[in-house]
């Protein structure tokens, strides 16, 4: 499987046949336009990603939640590519503030298995991280289609989710946010975990311990790839950054990762944004 990671949770699944996007981010507004603007899809590098890595075999989108770094350019990418949209209703009335057709929109459900191609992904309700001074809207919906050129605060959070990737023979769990319910991963296994950090390096030593006790000790994988944990307000035209330090102390959930990856002889790999790995 080739996995490419355009930072933050955007991951592009390729199986050399068919492609699914989770989560489709690549605009990476400003921290003042996040604040006190609204900003459409950036066509130059949405377009560039697209074409560079050649989405013309793109089958679904999946959105985990609905805030701007995790969906703003699904319209127009699902528009481009005839995609399918899976996710919650207010990822749907995302897509229709984009115009996105009606008939390549799905509202998918908790513990359902959804089969594209080779591809059977299983949807699983999550929690996000713990509101911060940047996202305060946990539990809020996106109730009515979500017109391009909004205000990017009005990307409300709708409901967060993993997804459980199988494919060829290989299990893959995408988990975008620094949260778990407990016990809900308890027969959950996969040979890879996208584990988003974003929150890791604040968390006192309890809530660590309890993270990866619901997480990676659950689902025992042989490889951990870290997501969420780049500074999404700086384009993907600039060479990757930790996050702003007031968010994230990125070296210090960096370091937390690897001594218990190294406790656990788990593989760990940071994947740059803009590259591809094969897994």
């Amino acid at each position: 499987m080739k996995v490419t990671f355009f930072g933050t949770t955007t991951l592009l699944f390729d199986d050399g046949k068919d492609q699914i996007l989770f989560d489709c981010h690549f605009t990476r507004p400003s921290l003042p336009e996040y604040i006190f603007g609204a900003k459409d899809t950036d066509l130059t590098i949405a377009e560039e990603m697209m074409n560079t890595h050649h989405m013309n075999r793109l089958r679904a989108i999946f959105i985990s939640h609905t805030h701007h770094d995790h969906v703003m350019d699904m319209p127009f990418v699902a528009r481009m590519s005839g995609a399918m949209v899976y996710g919650s209703s207010s990822a749907l009335n995302v897509a229709r503030g984009g115009a996105v057709r009606e008939e390549q929109l799905q509202e998918f459900e908790a513990d359902r298995t959804y089969r594209i191609g080779d591809y059977s992904v299983t949807v699983l309700k999550s929690l996000h991280s713990k509101p911060t001074i940047l996202n305060n809207d946990i539990g809020e919906t996106i109730d009515s289609p979500l017109p391009p050129h909004s205000k990017l605060r009005e990307y409300k959070e709708g409901g967060s989710y993993d997804f459980l990737v199988e494919s060829h023979g290989r299990k893959y769990l995408i988990r975008p946010s620094f949260n778990y319910i407990e016990g809900q991963l308890d027969h959950c296994q996969a040979d890879v975990l996208f584990l988003g950090v974003a929150g890791l390096g604040k968390a006192d030593e309890e809530t660590e311990s309890r993270f990866f006790a619901e997480t990676a000790e659950k689902v025992k994988p042989e490889l951990i790839i870290p997501i969420h944990w780049d500074n999404f307000f700086s384009p993907l035209t600039k060479p990757a950054n930790r996050m702003v330090r007031f968010v994230e102390k990125t070296e210090v959930v960096f370091f937390r990762l690897a001594k218990y990856c190294e406790k656990h002889d788990i593989d760990l790999l940071i994947q740059v944004p803009r590259t591809a790995i094969h897994i």
